[in-house]
């Protein structure tokens, strides 16, 4: 793993104690996670590297959402413990939501790891590191029960580049959706206050993040636990105005507690851009009720439709699942049609993944994998057509673009984004060189000339 910039601090000089590596995987709340581990670490004197064959220790923060998550993850941890039986690094260290999800199971099926952290072990990362090279093994599992308060992320270890940043409002979740286990590995919902948030913020422009990606498990039900009712409008406002960022994106959004006076606070903002990540999941009433969503298709529908009227050119991101136990084949046209209809910019589609510790492995009709994979595939060729013709839309526009690398082997060729692209989620925009040269974090106006599937070509203008 390349390591990209790190927050400045005023602490002192500390005697090196050794070197570490660090794998992290999941989703973008892990990623901070790992970046306050890593910047915890630095402060105790522990040198991160990206060479797992010359660390003293390996850590390997997981993912235990859905099945092809562990699977990465069991993978992951593998290959360390295979490093260490020979002899290439002295410890592994396996912490995150596998670790918070398995506990001591994992140690049973791999008794190589030396030490397990559960989520909320994260701030105990350096005596654990401490203990492993010391050779105290006598504890070899750090658990914390989840907080009342989320845990302040200052002092990271960006792994993200320079210019965005991801900044976790809240943690955990009360929705208890019938699918999911992260209310199990993340607890209860619990949001960071906002004070603390805005002091990250202000950390992270001050460091040259020009885009702040907000993210939560529930980002509309911030404020909820912390004031008696959701604030994530109050909390907007005032990122609005953090100094040296250029874009703030949002992500996670429930459909529920999304209000006129939101929706008219990210329209007149002038940092929020105009991209909400809303995951829907279905269309179908039944469905949904199954899934305890908490929603309806019609509520979903006019909530739609208001959205988009309040915010113009509004870029609509959203997931679904298929294969859900008792998908019909007609509750499954239910929801092709719903996206036909409704022409989301973005849109991800998942097949249901069993998980045994959540209420939905419990239903009757478990759908067929096969059945599953089918009915993704042909959601994603409805969608495949509505994003082309949206990139096909945006030939000879002038947008703007954050540049984000160079593309290898090809000089004065970088690959940015635009606002409606979130990063790794959605698609790039190709941009060549025109005069000036571009760097990494600008925001430049690009003239768009093609499409290209599901990216954009363009030239810096």
């Amino acid at each position: 793993m390349s390591l990209s910039h790190e927050y400045e601090t005023t602490a002192p000089a500390i005697d090196f104690k050794g070197k570490y590596a660090f794998v992290s995987l999941g989703c973008p709340k892990n990623t901070v996670d790992s970046e306050r581990m890593m910047g915890l670490l630095k402060l105790d004197g522990y040198e991160l590297t990206d060479d797992p064959e010359r660390s003293d220790f390996v850590i390997v923060n997981t993912c235990g959402f859905i099945e092809q998550a562990r699977t990465e993850s069991f993978a992951a941890i593998d290959e360390m413990l295979e490093l260490k039986r020979q002899g290439k690094t002295r410890g592994v260290i396996v912490s995150g939501c596998l670790a918070e999800r398995q506990k001591e199971q994992l140690l049973l099926d791999r008794p190589d790891i030396d030490s397990l952290v559960g989520v909320f072990g994260r701030e105990e990362i350096t005596r654990i590191a401490d203990r492993l090279l010391g050779d105290l093994a006598e504890q070899r599992i750090i658990f914390q029960p989840a907080p009342i308060r989320a845990l302040a992320d200052e002092n990271r270890l960006q792994i993200t580049p320079p210019h965005f940043a991801y900044l976790k409002i809240s943690e955990g979740c009360d929705r208890l959706c019938t699918f999911c286990a992260i209310p199990k590995m993340r607890g209860k919902h619990a949001s960071k206050p906002m004070e603390q948030i805005l002091s990250e913020a202000n950390e992270l422009a001050k460091t040259g993040v020009k885009e702040l990606i907000i993210v939560a498990q529930d980002t509309t039900y911030y404020g909820m636990d912390l004031y008696g009712e959701p604030r994530l409008t109050e909390l907007l406002r005032e990122l609005d105005q953090v100094e040296g960022l250029q874009w703030i994106r949002l992500m996670y959004f429930y459909p529920m507690y999304i209000d006129d006076e939101l929706l008219e606070t990210i329209a007149q903002a002038e940092r929020i851009l105009p991209y909400i990540d809303m995951p829907l999941q279905h269309s179908d009433d039944t469905m949904l009720r199954r899934m305890s969503r908490r929603i309806n298709h019609l509520d979903a529908e006019k909530l739609i439709d208001r959205m988009r009227e309040v915010i113009p050119d509004l870029t609509l991101r959203t997931t679904f699942i298929t294969g859900f136990p008792g998908e019909t084949e007609e509750q499954f046209q239910n929801l092709a049609d719903f996206v036909t209809r409704h022409q989301f910019e973005r849109m991800g589609v998942f097949t249901y993944s069993y998980e045994p510790d959540t209420p939905a492995a419990k239903l009757p009709d478990q759908i067929d994998d096969n059945v599953k994979e089918e009915r993704r595939n042909r959601l994603m060729a409805i969608q495949q057509e509505i994003a082309f013709d949206f990139n096909k839309r945006q030939t000879g526009k002038t947008i703007q673009v954050i540049i984000d690398h160079p593309v290898p082997d090809q000089p004065g060729v970088w690959i940015g984004r635009a606002p409606f692209d979130a990063p790794d989620v959605d698609g790039s925009v190709f941009v060549t060189e025109s005069g000036k040269s571009l760097a990494p974090g600008e925001i430049v106006p690009v003239e768009i000339v093609q499409g290209h599937g599901y990216d954009l070509v363009g030239v810096a203008v």
